[in-house]
């Protein structure tokens, strides 16, 4: 039961209180339940993202493009501490996930027009990407056309590790005043590749995160897990929408 997702880890689907799995189809975690619930936490992130995207327009048709910026950050910080506090505090997620749901709303908004602004179109074509991975992974993990075995969850694990290790060695770097590491943002030809890498790996862990999903429905995980995974699920696909997004605006600002 590894994932690379931060949310989704190992232990997660264990009852906090008595640290054994909960029995029983009543107060269990359920398939159907669990796809509910992301279905709705993405209709949340949508409904924020309208709402920010709505403001950024109404700020650059007033030539006011500061004003966008509450939503970039309110979103991020307020989003990555509504995380740490679901993560921590699993039973908690029914309130939290839709709370983070609607802050990465806002942050996810904000920032999609202003790649949309520079780069017409981008963003419909990251959104198609996305849920076509989404897609296709779940369809190949159903098919058994990928299997997530331990050596295959370790190396997706590690790979994720590597790149959240360089993601914050390059954000230290660069509020030191060293520049950074170029090739993260530039699209250079190493950029590119990078930024494929990237993908690739966060798209991998959508496989992770289904298996984990079905081994906590199978063992009978609490009830709130449903939420709790719909969660975790969530942060891997804004993850991924954002790497397709910087990979995306690399490709188009080379033409």
């Amino acid at each position: 039961m590894r994932s690379g997702n931060p949310a989704l880890k190992e232990n997660t689907f264990l009852d906090l209180g008595s640290g054994t799995l909960v029995q029983g189809d009543a107060g269990a975690m359920s398939l159907n339940g669990t796809v509910n619930k992301t279905a709705l936490l993405l209709v949340v992130t949508l409904v924020g993202a309208m709402f920010s995207w709505s403001q950024f327009t109404a700020a650059m048709a007033a030539g006011n493009p500061g004003a966008i910026m509450p939503y970039v950050w309110g979103g991020a910080i307020g989003g990555f501490v509504v995380a740490l506090v679901t993560i921590f505090k699993k039973e908690w997620s029914p309130f939290t996930a839709p709370v983070y749901a609607a802050l990465e709303g806002l942050f996810l908004g904000a920032v999609s027009g202003m790649f949309e602004l520079r780069f017409p179109g981008i963003v419909m074509q990251a959104v198609g990407l996305t849920f076509g991975t989404l897609a296709a992974l779940l369809l190949a993990y159903r098919s058994g056309l990928i299997k997530a075995t331990e050596n295959f969850k370790l190396g997706v694990v590690a790979a994720t590790g590597a790149i959240a290790l360089l993601y914050l060695v390059n954000m230290g770097m660069r509020l030191f005043g060293f520049g950074g590491m170029g090739f993260i943002h530039e699209s250079s030809t190493i950029g590119i590749l990078f930024s494929v890498g990237v993908v690739i790996v966060a798209a991998l862990n959508l496989v992770l995160d289904f298996d984990f999903i079905e081994q906590g429905v199978e063992h009978g995980a609490p009830k709130y897990m449903e939420w709790y995974a719909a969660f975790g699920l969530l942060v891997t696909l804004v993850w991924l929408y954002l790497e397709i997004l910087r990979l995306l605006s690399k490709l188009q600002s080379r033409n």
